[in-house]
C-alpha cells in the first residue's frame, strides 16, 4: 500500500494531482490511500485512489504501519511517524511561490534531510513519479529507522547548557 500524506494546515493540490497521475499511468490506483487534507481553490480531489480529507491519528497510524511506501509534503509529523516506523518516504516540499505555503521551509527541510537513508526527496511531478517507479519496481524498499532515544551528543549537549545555566 502506498500512503499519501500532505498535511492538515494547507491544501497541496500539485501532490495529489502528481499522485493522481501515477495512478492513472500504471494502473495502480486501488493500492493507494490519502490523506489530502483541505481541498484546494480548484476543489481538486483524487479520481483514481481512494482518499479522506481528514483521518483520525489511529487511523493514521494504521495507514502509515501498513504502507509500503510513504508519498508526503515535507512536514516533519509525516517524516518523524514515517523514520520511526521504518517506511520509505518519498518527499515532495510545498513551494511558496507557488503558493502552496507562506515560506520555502520545506524546501529547506528536504535540502536538510534529504540525504537521509530511506528518504526520496523530489522537486518535481515527474520526479515523484519516477521515483516511485523505482521504489515500488526494485524490490523491497528500505525505510530509514530512528531510535527512540535522542543522540549521545545532543544530551550531552543539553546537559552541559543546563549545568552551565543559572536556572534560579
Amino acid at each position: 500500500m502506498i500512503l499519501v500524506a500532505v498535511g492538515t494546515q494547507l491544501p497541496f493540490d500539485r501532490l495529489t494531482k502528481a499522485v493522481d497521475a501515477w495512478c492513472v499511468e500504471t494502473g495502480r490506483g486501488g493500492e493507494v490511500f490519502g490523506q489530502i487534507g483541505r481541498i484546494g481553490p480548484k476543489n481538486y480531489t483524487p479520481r483514481k485512489f481512494q482518499w479522506a480529507k481528514m483521518v483520525d491519528a489511529e487511523t493514521f497510524r494504521e495507514k502509515m504501519m501498513s504502507a509500503d511506501v510513504v508519498v508526503s509534503h515535507a512536514g516533519m509529523g509525516s517524516i518523524i511517524t514515517a523514520m520511526s516506523l521504518a517506511k520509505p518516504v518519498v518527499v515532495l516540499p510545498r513551494r511558496a511561490h507557488l503558493g502552496e505555503h507562506r515560506n520555502d521551509h520545506q524546501f529547506a527541510t528536504v535540502k536538510r534531510l534529504g540525504s537521509r537513508p530511506g528518504i526520496y526527496p523530489v522537486k518535481t511531478e515527474t520526479e515523484l513519479a519516477g521515483q516511485l517507479d523505482q521504489l515500488l519496481g526494485g524490490g523491497q524498499a528500505q525505510g530509514p529507522e530512528i531510535s527512540n532515544f535522542a543522540q549521545d551528543r545532543l544530551i550531552k549537549a543539553l546537559r552541559g547548557f543546563i549545568v552551565g545555566s543559572d536556572l534560579s
